[in-house]
């Protein structure tokens, strides 16, 4: 079936995340797949997530904002397939301000966790399009450089027992595009 998406409507935005390359192997390797749940899509580059180079990109759209940008309804999840364990990573925020994005994890928390550190914040600058026809502005910030923040690396290998030491403290993730859609004003 086609994708259709709607047009962008002001307040909203959407998020292009692709893995690091290796990233989706290691996992694997440990016996742990991602994907999203809820309003996203997942896909995989290159021949399989086991595939040394091999990638998964999310798309997230964002269905509601009250701070940052607020992926209400999109749940990204680790699934330990060896013992049927996960972390769901509820309703992610990316704070660009702050270079942060926070996420609740039920299995860790009630309250937000910070699970990455945009390694690059201070010198996202957004590419701005104005529609005029539309009345719709785009800010597009491209290549934000997600890192695992500090203690995720050691609260996901506790979560999803894995063996010790299996995922290094601070990994670079994946890099991110946020696109963000506002009004123009007249």
């Amino acid at each position: 079936l086609p994708a259709h998406a709607d047009a962008p409507k002001p307040g909203q935005s959407m998020t292009h995340m692709k893995t690091n390359a290796g990233i989706t192997s290691a996992l694997e390797g440990l016996g742990v797949v991602l994907f999203v749940q809820g309003g996203g899509t997942a896909a995989i580059i290159g021949d399989s997530i086991a595939a040394a180079n091999g990638q998964v990109v999310f798309h997230i759209p964002v269905t509601a904002s009250k701070s940052g940008v607020e992926h209400k309804g999109t749940n990204i999840i680790f699934f330990n397939t060896l013992n049927n364990k996960q972390v769901v990573v509820k309703n992610p925020v990316i704070d660009l301000t702050n270079g942060v994005v926070k996420a609740v994890i039920p299995q860790a928390s009630a309250e937000a966790l910070t699970l990455f550190t945009i390694t690059n914040a201070s010198t996202l600058k957004p590419a701005v399009t104005n529609d005029r026809k539309a009345k719709l502005r785009t800010s597009a910030y491209k290549g934000a450089a997600l890192s695992l923040a500090p203690g995720i690396s050691a609260s996901l290998i506790s979560l999803l027992e894995l063996p010790a030491g299996s995922l290094a403290e601070g990994t670079a993730f994946a890099p991110a595009d946020v696109s963000l859609y506002s009004k123009i004003g007249k």
